[in-house]
């Protein structure tokens, strides 16, 4: 199921690295979500940035939940999806605080 959804959404690196930091983005709806799953001891906590270019300058929107996956993967996969939920949510409104 991961595999599908990876293939999908376009998400990650064949090899499951273990390490953290940005995996390639996904864009969706204008916005590229960038999935950047925590290490939280054996596991992988859901965090992500959302991406978006508004007049001219590259605003990013942090976001990082509680959910854990005992893959990278795993993590991956939901990243891509709790972004795009946020951005149907919120849209361009998630930069609104930003400056």
């Amino acid at each position: 199921m991961v595999s599908f959804l990876k293939k999908l959404f376009g998400g990650g690196d064949a090899g499951g690295s273990d390490k953290g930091g940005a995996d390639e983005g996904v864009e969706y709806k204008g916005h590229v979500i960038r999935p950047t799953p925590m290490k939280a001891g054996a596991q992988f906590q859901t965090a992500g940035l959302i991406e978006k270019e508004i007049g001219g300058a590259l605003k990013s929107y942090r976001f990082v939940r509680v959910d854990k996956h005992a893959s990278r993967e795993d993590a991956v996969a939901l990243i891509i999806i709790k972004g795009q939920q946020i951005i149907d949510e919120q849209g361009d409104r998630i930069y609104a605080d930003l400056g």
